[in-house]
C-alpha cells in the first residue's frame, strides 16, 4: 500500500507543480484567497474527493475520502500570501504537499479490501495575520479529527520546530486637535503618547527573557504637522515561547501604553487580536513522520543551533492544543529567510519540488500507518501522549486577552 501511495504522488507530480505554480503566480492575502479556493477545490473534486466549499469561512474548504470506520486524518493546506512580497512563506508549497499526500493516501485506501478511516484535506485560509485555524476551531472544524498534520518550507529541515505564541496588540491614543503654531497649549498630543509608549516598550526589552520577541510599527501619527495629532496608533506583535510568559509580556506592554497616555494627558484604547498558541509537536507522531522522511532519503538538521532556534508563529499551534499535531519544517534548497523576496523566488523555483514531494509522500505514509490494520496501537499511543497536554485556556475560550480603554 505504501508503494501505491508513493507511485500516485510521483505520477501526479507535474499536475501538483502546476497547482503550486498557479498559487505562486496569483498571490492572495488572508481571507481573500478566492482564486486559490476555486482551483484547489476543483482539483480535489476531479480527483474524487467529496468537497465542501466555503467551509465555515468563505475561503476555507473540506475535502474528504473514506468512511467513519477508522482514524480521521487531517492534512492542513495553507494558501494565503503576504502583502507586496507574495508567497514569501511558501504557502503554495504547503497546499501542494497536503494535496499530494491526500492523493497518495486515497490511492492506497482504494486498494484495500476493507478500507477504514478517512483522509481529509482541510483548506485553512488566513494563516498570515488572520488566525484562520482558530476561527475554524471555533466553528467545530476539528470535531472528530484524530490527528492533524502539515509541513512548512524553510531553509533547514526540523521535525519538531520551536514556534512562538503570539498576540497582536493595537494601542490607539486619543488626544485633542489644535493649531500647532497658534495655540498648541490647547491641544493634547496623541502622537507624543504613542512615541512614549514605543520608547517605553523598547526600554523594557532589557528585562524581557531571551525567548520574547516584541516588534511594533506606527500605523497613524497624525494628519499634518500644523495640527496637534488627536489620533495616533501603534500595532505590535508580541511573542513568547509559552503562553504563560506571553501573559506577562502583554501586561508590561499594556502598562507602557497606559502610562504614556497619562503622561501625555491623553487616553488609550487597547485591542487584542489573533491569538496564536505555541506549537506542541506530538513527539510520537513527529518521530513516525521523521522516519518516513528519512526512508525517502531526506535528512534532518543535527545542528543544535538550528534545531533549537526560535521560529515565528503559526495558528497550527492552536490546532496542536485540540488534536495531536505536527508542523515539521523542511528545506527547499535556499539559505534565504522566510518573509523575504529571496524566499518568494525559492518557493516558486523548480528546486523546491523534490523536497515538497518527499513531504507529501512522508505525510501519506504516516497517514497510512495509522489507517492500515495495526495502526490502532500507534494511534492509541499518540492519543495517550496528547492526553497529558494541559489545555490552553486561550484556545478553548476559557480566557481571553481583554480589550481595554
Amino acid at each position: 500500500m505504501e508503494a501505491v501511495a508513493v507511485d500516485k504522488i510521483d505520477s501526479s507530480s507535474e499536475r501538483l507543480n502546476t497547482l503550486s505554480q498557479e498559487l505562486w503566480n496569483n498571490p492572495e492575502l488572508c481571507f481573500e484567497e478566492h482564486h486559490a479556493h476555486e482551483i484547489l477545490t476543483t482539483f480535489l473534486e476531479k480527483e474524487g474527493f467529496q468537497v465542501q466549499k466555503q467551509y465555515i469561512l468563505k475561503t476555507a474548504f473540506k475535502a474528504t475520502f473514506g468512511n467513519d470506520d477508522g482514524p480521521q486524518i487531517a492534512l492542513m493546506a495553507e494558501y494565503d500570501a503576504l502583502p507586496d512580497i507574495g508567497h514569501a512563506c511558501g504557502h503554495n508549497l504547503i497546499a501542494e504537499a497536503a494535496i499530494g499526500a491526500a492523493l497518495g493516501a486515497k490511492a492506497a485506501l482504494e486498494q484495500m479490501k476493507q478500507p477504514r478511516g478517512r483522509v481529509i484535506v482541510l483548506g485553512t485560509p488566513a494563516e498570515e495575520g488572520g488566525c484562520g485555524k482558530a476561527l475554524l476551531i471555533k466553528g467545530t472544524a476539528l470535531e472528530g479529527i484524530d490527528v492533524a498534520m502539515m509541513v512548512h518550507p524553510y531553509k533547514a529541515s526540523i521535525a519538531k520546530p520551536n514556534k512562538l505564541t503570539f498576540i497582536q496588540a493595537r494601542y490607539h491614543f486619543h488626544g485633542k486637535a489644535a493649531h500647532a503654531a497658534m495655540s498648541p497649549w490647547m491641544g493634547k498630543n496623541a502622537l507624543d503618547a504613542a512615541v512614549q509608549c514605543y520608547t517605553g516598550i523598547s526600554a523594557q526589552r532589557q528585562q524581557f527573557r531571551p525567548d520574547v520577541r516584541v516588534h511594533g510599527i506606527f500605523t497613524n501619527g497624525g494628519s499634518r504637522p500644523n495640527i496637534i495629532p488627536e489620533e495616533a496608533e501603534l500595532l505590535y506583535y508580541i511573542r513568547a515561547s509559552k503562553t504563560v510568559e506571553l501573559e506577562s509580556v502583554v501586561k508590561k506592554c499594556e502598562n507602557c501604553a497606559k502610562g504614556a497616555a497619562i503622561a501625555a494627558d491623553c487616553t488609550v484604547d487597547i485591542k487584542y487580536e489573533s491569538f496564536y498558541a505555541e506549537v506542541l509537536s506530538n513527539l510520537q507522531l513527529a518521530d513516525l513522520f521523521q522516519k518516513n522522511c528519512e526512508s525517502l532519503g531526506m535528512d534532518f538538521s543535527k545542528d543544535d543551533k538550528i534545531v533549537k532556534s526560535l521560529g515565528g508563529s503559526t495558528d497550527m499551534g492552536n490546532v496542536s492544543f485540540v488534536v495531536p499535531s505536527i508542523h515539521p519544517m523542511y528545506a527547499i534548497n535556499t539559505d534565504a529567510p522566510n518573509h523575504s523576496r529571496e524566499f518568494t523566488t525559492a518557493a516558486g523555483s523548480p528546486g523546491a519540488q523534490k523536497s515538497t514531494l518527499i513531504q507529501a509522500k512522508a505525510m501519506a505514509l504516516t497517514a497510512l500507518q495509522l489507517l492500515l490494520p495495526g495502526g490502532d496501537a500507534l494511534l492509541k499511543n499518540i492519543k495517550a501522549e496528547f492526553a497529558e497536554v494541559p489545555p490552553n485556556p486561550y484556545v478553548n475560550g476559557q480566557k481571553s486577552f481583554e480589550n481595554t480603554s
